[in-house]
């Protein structure tokens, strides 16, 4: 090709160079890319050696492809030089263009670098244009850079080694050694963009299979998991939608799978657990509460929330696991009912009946500063619609009524109204209405535990308990203090109407009683005691007790007792 001078260029000479381009663009890798570049400038240049440095992601380069002699290729393939050594080449020598010219006069002083090299040997050059085994030329590879502006990033450096006729290249050799390591750095460029793009394929597709995997493995443990599972819209105006349930949660409420899709947890949940549901975290948040089942009923369930989110902040979604917990709860049920009822009878025990009383009940301050309600009403002027019932003082007006007041930074702050209970006052019935506690104590009762036994007296006690029951109120309370002992707490009565609930509940239990298919009889006594605030369960309970046995001395003996 040497031998050729411009414009006299043999057809066959840019054939070959053209095949030699066409072939490095497609190979099939990166590795097979850098092998035909090296093979083109010996084929196709006509070079008897060529390699291919390649800049590696420390900045130094490593020789990635030789082709022309196996020898060397065995020497220094895999090898690499420093980024300085290599720097420092291609500012030494002369200039052709983009390439660098090293003459044997020049460089012996690279002999003890760390570059690898290999070295033909020949005879001194006879003539000025012979090539002399020691003379360098490199054909630096830049990315592209920005038309007519500065060149791209060096990504490596070919270097060759004496052209088969033996001279240093013309200027066409040089042009054409030129032109192809600019067109070897865009096969390399491309090379690696399909490296990288095959390489992100080879991933995606891995993750893709994973996520399959993944969803598989979530699609069988949703389904087949033996508690409930729901998945429900989070946010929007359909929020709590469910979208999906498994099988488990459909037989759990009876409901095929397609209707449940018509529903959120708030449609199916109990109308006292409402509150529980929405205080419910949506992200991890936990509530036991009553879900509607099909046929109306309601079973006690544990509902545990997870957020399910989209990998690219896309839609959220609710994972909630439901669990059946009717049987734990209604044991819980039970404990509860015999802590707080007696075993006998039914009734709520005396803890409970205490519990309930002293609900109601507030300490009244033994003496409240002067003037204090007229500062907190002149500042507010009427009680705010929102309060804090932490750390609450019970303050009373001129009147009676109570209120609690919370002291705050600059004094009482906050507000909270509370309706104390209240007693009618003296003997007369005075229109006030307040909380009637009635102590019931049965007459007569042991003379039947004597003669019939205690099988007997216990009969007597559940019929007492039945018809004092039967006999008050929805929302009143009638618990077994202990023994022969009933008490009765009626809310919202006045004097008259407590006496006459007295004389009621008495004519209940006088009537004859059927124990093993014999009739019995007993008596009973009632005090009526009023709560107020300012009292102790304690102390409505023993006036109420007192005035129990007022009544019962008051009475004769004969009328107290029934036989």
């Amino acid at each position: 090709m040497e031998t050729e001078s411009e414009p006299y260029v043999r057809l066959a000479t840019l054939r070959q160079l053209h095949q030699v381009m066409a072939d490095m663009n497609t190979a099939r890798s990166l590795a097979d890319t850098l092998q035909t570049v090296a093979d083109g400038v010996v084929t196709g240049l006509g070079y008897e050696l060529a390699c291919v440095n390649l800049v590696r992601p420390d900045g130094d380069l490593v020789v990635a492809a030789l082709a022309g002699n196996s020898a060397a290729e065995a020497l220094i393939a895999g090898r690499a030089g420093s980024r300085a050594s290599w720097d420092r080449r291609l500012t030494m020598g002369e200039s052709w263009g983009d390439l660098r010219f090293i003459p044997h006069t020049e460089g012996w002083v690279l002999d003890e670098d760390d570059v690898p090299q290999w070295y033909t040997d020949g005879p001194a050059p006879r003539f000025e244009d012979e090539w002399h085994p020691a003379d360098r030329l490199f054909a630096p590879m830049y990315t592209p850079g920005v038309p007519g502006g500065s060149r791209g990033e060096l990504i490596g450096v070919l270097s060759v080694d004496r052209p088969r006729n033996g001279r240093h290249p013309g200027a066409w050799g040089r042009e054409a050694l030129q032109m192809y390591a600019f067109q070897a750095a865009i096969a390399i460029s491309n090379a690696r963009l399909r490296a990288n793009m095959q390489r992100a394929l080879v991933r995606l597709e891995r993750e893709q299979q994973a996520l399959r995997a993944s969803e598989e493995s979530f699609r069988q443990a949703f389904e087949y998991a033996p508690s409930g599972m729901a998945i429900a819209e989070m946010g929007g105006e359909e929020h709590g939608r469910i979208l999906r349930t498994n099988d488990a949660l459909c037989r759990l409420l009876g409901r095929p799978a397609s209707s449940m899709r018509r529903y959120s947890f708030s449609d199916l949940v109990h109308p006292e657990d409402i509150g529980t549901l929405l205080r419910t975290s949506a992200e991890g948040g936990r509530a036991e509460l009553r879900l509607c089942r099909r046929d109306g009923t309601y079973l006690w369930v544990s509902l545990r929330n997870s957020v399910v989110a989209d990998a690219a902040d896309g839609p959220r979604f609710l994972l909630t696991h439901v669990e059946d917990i009717e049987e734990r709860k209604r044991r819980e049920l039970q404990l509860a009912h015999r802590a707080s009822h007696d075993s006998l009878t039914g009734l709520p025990n005396s803890a409970e009946l205490r519990a309930r009383l002293g609900s109601r009940l507030c300490a009244k301050p033994a003496a409240t500063e002067p003037g204090v309600v007229d500062t907190i009403d002149a500042a507010y002027g009427h009680p705010p619609a929102e309060h804090d019932t932490a750390g609450a003082v019970g303050v009373y007006d001129a009147n009676g009524h109570g209120f609690d007041y919370r002291p705050g930074h600059d004094g009482f702050a906050a507000y909270d109204h509370h309706v104390h209970t209240v007693a009618p006052e003296g003997d007369v019935d005075d229109g006030t209405k307040g909380l009637a506690v009635l102590f019931c104590d049965l007459d007569g009762f042991k003379s039947i535990n004597d003669r019939f036994g205690h099988n007997a007296g216990d009969a007597v006690l559940i019929e007492v308990a039945r018809r004092l029951g039967g006999a008050v109120r929805d929302g009143d309370t009638v618990a077994r203090l202990g023994g022969d002992e009933f008490v009765v707490l009626a809310d919202g009565l006045g004097r008259a109407d407590a006496q006459d609930l007295a004389v009621r509940l008495r004519n209940e239990i006088i009537q004859p009683i059927r124990v093993d298919g014999r009739a019995v009889r007993v008596g009973a006594s009632f005090g009526i005691g009023w709560a107020h605030c300012g009292m102790t369960a304690d102390e409505v309970l023993q006036s109420a007790d007192e005035r129990m046995y007022v009544e019962k001395r008051s009475r004769p003996k004969a009328h107290r007792r029934a036989g």
